[in-house]
């Protein structure tokens, strides 16, 4: 995986950001954006020495899936999709061609489907909609580390 032409010394320690792209033109399955996903934390695990959890994992993944399927579904046309690291969180962009700004729905057990938004703002320690020149462009961030006592991080137990 390309992480954006950064060698290893360069990435974090150079201040520079760590992160990845890639386009989709609709006819990929959603599980390639999974893959590249699990390819980019494990880079970072890896190549940058920064630890990743089994939680973060499979959040990131819940996350991609989410926003990737929604532009697949709603948007005619390529989404693009930027993994990146920033702040503590792995951020996930998604841009799609589509200028329908998504809705968030309130929670409803009765409701059957239109859950994933429901599901990635709660999450997620961030949530983002801009509309763009053309399209627009969805950013969520997902905490990197678990808390010291195994809590999720951002997350309060009562």
């Amino acid at each position: 995986m390309n992480l954006a032409g950064q060698s290893e010394e360069q990435g974090l320690l150079a201040g520079r950001p760590i992160e990845t792209s890639a386009a989709f033109d609709g006819s990929e399955e959603i599980a390639v954006a999974r893959g590249m996903a699990r390819d980019f934390l494990a880079s970072l695990q890896s190549l940058h020495g920064l630890p990743v959890s089994a939680r973060v994992v499979g959040m990131i993944q819940l996350v991609v899936s989410e926003l990737v399927t929604n532009a697949r579904k709603y948007a005619p046309g390529p989404c693009l999709l930027t993994l990146g690291v920033g702040e503590g969180a792995v951020e996930v962009t998604v841009w799609d061609s589509s200028a329908t700004m998504p809705v968030v729905l309130a929670p409803d057990a009765s409701r059957i489907g239109q859950h994933g938004l429901e599901i990635v703002t709660a999450v997620c320690r961030s949530f983002e909609v801009h509309r763009e020149p053309v399209g627009k462009r969805i950013k969520a961030a997902v905490v990197l580390a678990d808390e010291p006592v195994g809590e999720t991080a951002g997350q309060q137990v009562v």
